[in-house]
């Protein structure tokens, strides 16, 4: 369910918190004692101004420690920690009024730029508050179940053995009615699946290694596949079943949904805002700033940028833990 790349919603609100705490202090000198929200709870007071519980909320989720919308105890040590970093960050700001450093011009740009942050993050969660609602998520889970294909999957068990010979001598005793799970949990080199008889759990094949994918691909419930070569030796697999892999719930698309709804009227949004602007792009054009030095004619060309690092690469799929 990919029709665009979602994005990090969060980001928005992580940006610059400790810059919007001194947002906060510059506009506190009058000790405004109200909850900033409903239900508020005041945890904390810095020279007799009320630190809330939203506060601290806020940063845990601008630091990426809980998830937006998430609970955070306040009796929980997470809670706490994040609570001593808020006020030493009430602290600092605090002092660097005393120090007026909010009148330094550079100080002035970037609260400024801290300010249109805020309002931008302000302006995203009022219209996505609005648009993505249950009737949105719903709508969106069922169409993407209309267009979905249903794999098949396995639940099998394995017996892992070092030789193509050891793998044989195994298949045999399974021909005369030995016990699969105790052939298992006697002979298997398998750690994770040995002592639950080497059960795999349900799986696809396209997740599973590719000796596994041929192998098992036309075998039927009750059938004994191998021994076939794996890494780490060779396998004897039971199909215990086959089935039409459940599809997702709701509840369980519903966070990858809300991103991509999230994503969809961002994108939406700052569309309609750049065909309104006028956006003038001045990268690489020669700009008179005042006060900028001159460079000579014969001046050396600025060094270039390190090249940016690659993406890392998706994992490759691994072998399903047993169930």
């Amino acid at each position: 369910m990919t029709r665009a790349k979602p994005v990090r919603f969060g980001g928005l609100a992580a940006v610059l918190t400790a810059v919007s705490l001194i947002l906060v202090a510059c506009g506190d000198r009058g000790g405004d004692e109200r909850p900033p929200q409903p239900g508020d709870e005041a945890v904390a007071r810095v020279d007799g101004k009320t630190v809330w519980a939203s506060d601290v909320k806020r940063e845990a989720v601008a630091q990426a420690l809980i998830g937006e919308g998430e609970p955070l105890d306040i009796s929980s040590d997470l809670f706490r920690r994040v609570l001593d970093e808020v006020i030493d960050q009430k602290l600092l700001a605090a002092e660097a009024l005393k120090r007026n450093l909010d009148e330094d011009p550079v100080a002035q740009r970037r609260l400024a730029a801290a300010r249109e942050r805020i309002l931008g993050d302000m302006l995203v969660e009022s219209v996505v508050s609005d648009a993505v609602n249950e009737n949105a998520i719903r709508g969106l889970y069922q169409e993407q179940l209309k267009l979905a294909r249903q794999s098949e999957e396995i639940r099998a068990r394995q017996i892992l053995v070092a030789t193509l010979e050891e793998g044989e001598a195994v298949k045999n005793l399974l021909a005369t009615g030995a016990s699969f799970e105790a052939l298992a949990m006697e002979r298997s080199t398998d750690a994770a699946t040995r002592f639950n008889g080497g059960d795999l759990g349900y799986f696809t094949t396209d997740v599973m290694p590719e000796a596994y994918e041929g192998a098992l691909k036309d075998a039927k419930a009750g059938d004994i596949v191998g021994p076939f070569e794996v890494e780490g030796g060779f396998a004897v697999v039971r199909i215990e079943d086959r089935r039409l892999e459940e599809p997702i719930t709701l509840e369980a698309a519903r966070p990858q949904i809300i991103r991509f709804l999230t994503y969809d009227q961002v994108r939406d949004l700052l569309e309609k805002l750049r065909g309104r602007a006028k956006v003038e792009t001045l990268i690489g054009a020669a700009q008179d700033v005042p006060g900028a030095p001159v460079e000579p004619a014969d001046a050396a060309p600025p060094a270039k940028p390190a090249p940016a690092t690659a993406a890392p690469k998706a994992p490759a799929a691994k072998t399903p833990e047993p169930k």
